[in-house]
Protein backbone atom coordinates (compact mmCIF):
# COMPACT_ATOMS: atom_id res chain seq x y z
CA UNK A 1 0.00 0.00 0.00
CA UNK A 2 2.97 2.43 0.95
CA UNK A 3 4.14 1.64 -2.71
CA UNK A 4 0.44 2.80 -4.00
CA UNK A 5 0.13 5.87 -2.07
CA UNK A 6 3.69 7.12 -3.13
CA UNK A 7 3.14 6.81 -6.88
CA UNK A 8 -0.91 8.53 -6.50
CA UNK A 9 1.60 11.37 -4.95
CA UNK A 10 3.61 11.24 -7.99
CA UNK A 11 0.76 11.41 -10.45
CA UNK A 12 -0.49 13.74 -8.92
CA UNK A 13 2.34 16.12 -8.66
CA UNK A 14 2.74 15.77 -11.53
CA UNK A 15 -0.61 15.67 -13.57
CA UNK A 16 -1.70 18.63 -11.58
CA UNK A 17 0.78 20.92 -9.73
CA UNK A 18 2.18 22.92 -12.89
CA UNK A 19 5.02 23.60 -9.76
CA UNK A 20 6.29 20.33 -9.43
CA UNK A 21 5.62 19.14 -13.20
CA UNK A 22 8.60 21.39 -13.72
CA UNK A 23 10.60 19.92 -11.43
CA UNK A 24 10.33 16.42 -13.92
CA UNK A 25 12.74 16.55 -16.80
CA UNK A 26 12.44 15.09 -20.17
CA UNK A 27 15.17 12.71 -21.06
CA UNK A 28 13.75 11.60 -24.19
CA UNK A 29 10.90 11.06 -26.08
CA UNK A 30 10.68 7.09 -27.90
CA UNK A 31 7.51 7.88 -30.41
CA UNK A 32 4.44 7.37 -28.01
CA UNK A 33 6.75 7.01 -24.86
CA UNK A 34 8.79 9.95 -22.90
CA UNK A 35 11.05 9.08 -20.16
CA UNK A 36 12.08 11.81 -17.50
CA UNK A 37 13.97 11.75 -14.47
CA UNK A 38 13.24 14.29 -10.78
CA UNK A 39 16.22 15.19 -8.89
CA UNK A 40 16.44 15.81 -5.43
CA UNK A 41 17.08 13.48 -2.22
CA UNK A 42 14.32 11.05 -3.48
CA UNK A 43 15.24 10.77 -7.77
CA UNK A 44 12.10 9.12 -9.36
CA UNK A 45 12.26 7.88 -12.74
CA UNK A 46 9.57 7.13 -14.76
CA UNK A 47 8.37 6.47 -18.48
CA UNK A 48 5.37 8.06 -19.14
CA UNK A 49 2.43 7.95 -21.65
CA UNK A 50 -0.90 8.89 -23.27
CA UNK A 51 -3.82 7.05 -24.73
CA UNK A 52 -3.86 7.37 -28.72
CA UNK A 53 -7.49 6.70 -27.98
CA UNK A 54 -10.29 7.28 -25.54
CA UNK A 55 -13.72 5.94 -25.42
CA UNK A 56 -16.64 6.76 -25.59
CA UNK A 57 -15.65 10.29 -27.23
CA UNK A 58 -16.30 13.39 -25.68
CA UNK A 59 -16.99 12.10 -21.73
CA UNK A 60 -15.18 15.04 -19.39
CA UNK A 61 -12.45 13.39 -17.59
CA UNK A 62 -8.86 14.68 -16.17
CA UNK A 63 -5.75 13.71 -17.55
CA UNK A 64 -5.47 10.51 -18.49
CA UNK A 65 -1.46 8.78 -18.61
CA UNK A 66 -0.06 5.67 -17.39
CA UNK A 67 3.48 5.46 -15.55
CA UNK A 68 5.99 3.21 -15.06
CA UNK A 69 8.31 3.95 -12.14
CA UNK A 70 11.36 3.43 -10.46
CA UNK A 71 12.15 4.87 -6.81
CA UNK A 72 16.25 3.90 -6.16
CA UNK A 73 16.25 5.15 -2.62
CA UNK A 74 13.38 2.39 -2.11
CA UNK A 75 14.79 0.05 -4.25
CA UNK A 76 11.31 0.00 -6.77
CA UNK A 77 11.76 -0.54 -10.30
CA UNK A 78 9.03 -0.74 -12.69
CA UNK A 79 5.95 0.10 -10.50
CA UNK A 80 2.70 0.71 -12.91
CA UNK A 81 0.41 2.96 -12.19
CA UNK A 82 -2.39 4.46 -14.10
CA UNK A 83 -3.63 7.96 -13.97
CA UNK A 84 -7.21 7.25 -15.81
CA UNK A 85 -8.94 10.40 -15.37
CA UNK A 86 -11.90 10.56 -12.88
CA UNK A 87 -12.89 8.72 -9.37
CA UNK A 88 -14.02 5.00 -8.92
CA UNK A 89 -16.22 3.43 -6.59
CA UNK A 90 -14.89 1.74 -3.66
CA UNK A 91 -13.39 -1.26 -4.63
CA UNK A 92 -13.77 -0.90 -8.16
CA UNK A 93 -11.75 -3.29 -10.56
CA UNK A 94 -9.46 -1.92 -13.82
CA UNK A 95 -8.43 -3.90 -16.76
CA UNK A 96 -5.31 -3.83 -18.63
CA UNK A 97 -4.95 -6.04 -21.99
CA UNK A 98 -1.49 -6.91 -24.26
CA UNK A 99 -2.81 -9.10 -26.31
CA UNK A 100 -4.22 -11.89 -25.11
CA UNK A 101 -2.93 -11.36 -22.00
CA UNK A 102 -5.08 -9.34 -19.27
CA UNK A 103 -4.26 -8.05 -15.96
CA UNK A 104 -6.64 -7.05 -13.22
CA UNK A 105 -5.37 -3.70 -10.90
CA UNK A 106 -7.34 -2.49 -7.66
CA UNK A 107 -8.17 1.17 -7.65
CA UNK A 108 -7.31 4.04 -5.02
CA UNK A 109 -8.99 7.77 -6.05
CA UNK A 110 -8.02 8.45 -9.81
CA UNK A 111 -5.42 5.60 -10.41
CA UNK A 112 -4.94 2.13 -10.35
CA UNK A 113 -2.44 -0.10 -9.41
CA UNK A 114 -1.10 -3.84 -9.24
CA UNK A 115 -0.69 -5.39 -6.33
CA UNK A 116 2.32 -7.26 -6.84
CA UNK A 117 5.49 -6.78 -7.95
CA UNK A 118 5.70 -10.28 -10.13
CA UNK A 119 2.59 -9.09 -11.67
CA UNK A 120 4.17 -6.34 -12.78
CA UNK A 121 6.77 -7.39 -14.56
CA UNK A 122 4.28 -10.10 -16.44
CA UNK A 123 3.14 -6.98 -17.58
CA UNK A 124 5.75 -5.05 -18.61
CA UNK A 125 7.04 -8.31 -20.25
CA UNK A 126 4.03 -8.15 -22.49
CA UNK A 127 4.08 -4.41 -23.26
CA UNK A 128 7.46 -5.10 -24.69
CA UNK A 129 6.06 -7.77 -27.09
CA UNK A 130 2.92 -6.06 -27.91
CA UNK A 131 1.97 -3.27 -29.90
CA UNK A 132 -0.73 -1.51 -27.79
CA UNK A 133 -2.11 -1.93 -24.23
CA UNK A 134 -5.78 -1.93 -23.47
CA UNK A 135 -7.55 -0.22 -20.35
CA UNK A 136 -10.95 -0.45 -19.46
CA UNK A 137 -12.42 1.20 -15.99
CA UNK A 138 -15.58 2.01 -14.91
CA UNK A 139 -15.99 5.71 -13.25
CA UNK A 140 -18.01 6.28 -9.83
CA UNK A 141 -20.66 7.56 -12.09
CA UNK A 142 -21.39 4.13 -14.09
CA UNK A 143 -19.62 5.31 -17.41
CA UNK A 144 -17.37 2.77 -18.97
CA UNK A 145 -14.34 3.58 -20.78
CA UNK A 146 -11.73 2.41 -22.88
CA UNK A 147 -7.85 3.82 -22.95
CA UNK A 148 -5.86 2.41 -25.98
CA UNK A 149 -2.28 2.93 -25.60
CA UNK A 150 0.46 2.43 -28.30
CA UNK A 151 3.59 0.32 -27.48
CA UNK A 152 5.98 2.38 -30.08
CA UNK A 153 9.10 3.19 -27.78
CA UNK A 154 7.89 1.81 -24.44
CA UNK A 155 10.72 -0.60 -24.62
CA UNK A 156 13.55 2.17 -25.36
CA UNK A 157 11.93 4.19 -22.84
CA UNK A 158 11.88 1.76 -19.90
CA UNK A 159 15.77 1.07 -20.72
CA UNK A 160 16.65 5.05 -20.70
CA UNK A 161 14.87 4.90 -17.40
CA UNK A 162 16.75 2.05 -16.07
CA UNK A 163 19.48 3.83 -17.35
CA UNK A 164 19.05 6.84 -15.49
CA UNK A 165 18.18 5.38 -12.22
CA UNK A 166 20.89 2.65 -12.22
CA UNK A 167 17.75 -0.23 -11.50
Amino acid sequence: MHRTVRAACVIVALCCAPAHAQEAKLLQKFNDWSAYATSGSAKTCFAVSKPTESLPKGVRRGPIFIYISAYPTDRIKNEVSIKMGYPFAAGAKVSASVGSDKFELFTKDEGAFLEKPATETELIEAMKKGSQLKVEGTSARGTKTTDNYSLQGFAPALERVAQECNS
